[in-house]
C-alpha cells in the first residue's frame, strides 16, 4: 500500500510518547513492505533535517527508508486563547497543500490535528482517499485535576470532536479510550481498536528483582501525570522510614534531599539513547504511572517489556496492560492510593514480584509487538 503518515513530530526532534508512537508505526509500515511517506514538523530556531537525516535517524542505517520524508516547521504566532489549535491547523494547511499534490495514495493515516485540512477538503470532495485519524488518548474528555485544565479540556474538545466525527476511521487503542469515541457520536464500524506496540530489541529475558526495591517514573512534569501524588507518597516512605529507591527519567524537577533517611531518590534527566534508557530501567523494579488521563502510555509498554511490575491508575486503556497480574491497577490518582500500593511492593514476597515482572514482559510478547498489530492499520 501507498501510505501518508501525518504526524505530531517524531523523536529526537519532538519528544512524547505520541511522537514516539509515529516513529514506530512508520518504520513498521515500511518493514512490512509498504510505501509510506512521511510528514513531520520540528520547532524553530532548529535546522530542518534532510531526508537522508531523517531515514537514518528512524532505520539506524539500515536498508528501509520512507518513500518520501516532508519536514515543516510547527507554525508560531503571539500566544493568544486557542493559540496552539490556530496553528495545528495552519500546520495542517501546510501538510495539505503538499499532499493533494501528491497522488496514489491508498490510506492516510492521521495523528492529532495533522489531517484536519485534508478532513475539510474531503468534505468537499475534492479528495476521496480514506482518512483514518488518531488522537491518542483523548485526555481532553477525561478528568482534569485543576480548573485550568479543565478549561483547556472544554475549548480542546469542540475541534477534537469535529476531526473525528468526520474521518473515515477513528483509531482507538481500546478499554475507555472507544467509550469516548463512541460517546462521540462515531459508529462502532468505523472504530478500528489498535494498541500500541513496542518493538521485539525491547524484550528482556534476564528479569532480576532487587533486594531494595528501585520505583522509577518516566516522563513529563505535567500535573495529569500525577507527579504532585508522587511526591506526597514519597513523602509518607520517609515518613514511615520505609527502605526504597526512587528513581525518575525526564525533566522533572529535583525535590527531595534524603541524605539521611533509608530512601534514595535519583534524577537522571532527559534521556533520548534508547541503550541508556533500557539500562535504567533494568535497574529498577516498579514503574509508577498513577496518571489522571491516559491513551496507552508508551512508558508502560517500555518498562514491561524491560520486566517491571506497574502501578498505574484505571485510566484510558491502560487496563489492557495491566492487572493484579503483572502490578496494581489504581481506581485514582489518590496519594494514600499510590502509597499504599509501593508499600504493598516492599512488603511482597521476593519470588512473587519476581513473578509479576516476568508477567510483564510476558504479556508484551504475546498482545504487543509491532509486528502482531501493523496488519490492523492497513486492513480493509
Amino acid at each position: 500500500m501507498k501510505i501518508a503518515l501525518l504526524t505530531d513530530g517524531i523523536p529526537p526532534y519532538v519528544l512524547g510518547g505520541m511522537q514516539t508512537h509515529s516513529a514506530l508505526l512508520g518504520k513498521t509500515l515500511v518493514k512490512k513492505g509498504n510505501s509510506v511517506d512521511l510528514f513531520h514538523f520540528i520547532h524553530k530556531p532548529n535546522g530542518l533535517p534532510t531526508e537522508n537525516e531523517v531515514n537514518k535517524m528512524i532505520f539506524e542505517n539500515s536498508n528501509f527508508c520512507f518513500n518520501k520524508v516532508f519536514t515543516y516547521y510547527f507554525p508560531q504566532s503571539v500566544k493568544f486563547p486557542g493559540h496552539y489549535i490556530w496553528n495545528s491547523y495552519r500546520y495542517s494547511k501546510m501538510v495539505a497543500k503538499h499532499l493533494m499534490k501528491e497522488s496514489g495514495y491508498d490510506l492516510i493515516i492521521a495523528k492529532g490535528f495533522s489531517g484536519w485540512k485534508l478532513l475539510i477538503e474531503k468534505k468537499r470532495n475534492r479528495i476521496q482517499t480514506k482518512i483514518g485519524v488518531k488522537f491518542h488518548g483523548y485526555e481532553m474528555f477525561q478528568f482534569a485535576p485543576n480548573l485550568k485544565i479543565k478549561l483547556q479540556h472544554l475549548f480542546l474538545r469542540v475541534f477534537v470532536r469535529w476531526n473525528t466525527k468526520h474521518a473515515d476511521y477513528v483509531y482507538s487503542y481500546g478499554g475507555k479510550i472507544t467509550t469516548i469515541i463512541e460517546n462521540l457520536g462515531v459508529s462502532k464500524e468505523l472504530i478500528k481498536e489498535i494498541p500500541s506496540a513496542i518493538d521485539p530489541s525491547w524484550l528482556n529475558q534476564n528479569i532480576k528483582t532487587s533486594q531494595s526495591l528501585k520505583f522509577l517514573f518516566v516522563g513529563r512534569n505535567e500535573r495529569r501525570k500525577g507527579i504532585k501524588e508522587i511526591n506526597k507518597a514519597i513523602e509518607l516512605v520517609l515518613k514511615n522510614n520505609l527502605d526504597a529507591e526512587f528513581h525518575f527519567m525526564g525533566p522533572v524537577e529535583k525535590r527531595f534531599n534524603t541524605s539521611r533517611s533509608n530512601v534514595s531518590i535519583f534524577y537522571h534527566g532527559i534521556i533520548i539513547g534508547e541503550k541508556k534508557k533500557k539500562e535504567i530501567y533494568d535497574s529498577c523494579d516498579v514503574l509508577l504511572c498513577p496518571s489522571y488521563s491516559e491513551g496507552m502510555p508508551n512508558v508502560i509498554l517500555e518498562a514491561m517489556s524491560r520486566g517491571l511490575a506497574i502501578i498505574a491508575t484505571n485510566v484510558g486503556a491502560i487496563r489492557l496492560l495491566v492487572s493484579e497480574n503483572n502490578g496494581a491497577l489504581l481506581k485514582e490518582c489518590k496519594t494514600n492510593l499510590i502509597f499504599d500500593a509501593i508499600n504493598k511492593f516492599i512488603l511482597m514476597d521476593y519470588n512473587k514480584l519476581t513473578d509479576m515482572k516476568t508477567a510483564s514482559v510476558e504479556k508484551i510478547k504475546e498482545e504487543f509487538l509491532w509486528n502482531n498489530v501493523i496488519e490492523k492499520y492497513i486492513e480493509k
